[in-house]
């Protein structure tokens, strides 16, 4: 059965340098570094019970929106991010110059 993410809501929570779903009592969190003029994604995770419900795509699109609206650029150390980016080229133009994503 698919489950859509619309029903999950993305909460930014700056104070833990973080995106988070909540799940019953669990978090889907998407990490991150704010350095002087971009963010550092370090660290996507989701609980093993809500895997493959497209959660952490939902908190890497939230993340690199955000980015996109206080106009820093990424650098996408976390794996998820940079394979999302790959998968979604419109994000390229976010990723600091020189880094390979």
């Amino acid at each position: 059965m698919a489950i859509s993410t619309d029903q999950f809501s993305v909460t930014h929570q700056p104070e833990k340098k973080r995106f988070a779903i909540l799940l019953d009592g669990k978090e889907a969190v998407l990490e991150y570094i704010p350095a002087k003029k971009y963010l550092v994604f370090t660290h996507t995770e989701v609980p093993q019970s809500h895997e493959g419900k497209g959660l952490a795509s939902r908190l890497a699109h939230t993340g690199l929106e955000y980015a996109k609206e206080v106009n820093q650029p990424v650098l996408p150390l976390c794996p998820y991010v940079a394979m999302y980016i790959r998968r979604h080229p419109e994000y390229k133009p976010l990723v600091l110059p020189g880094f390979n994503v």
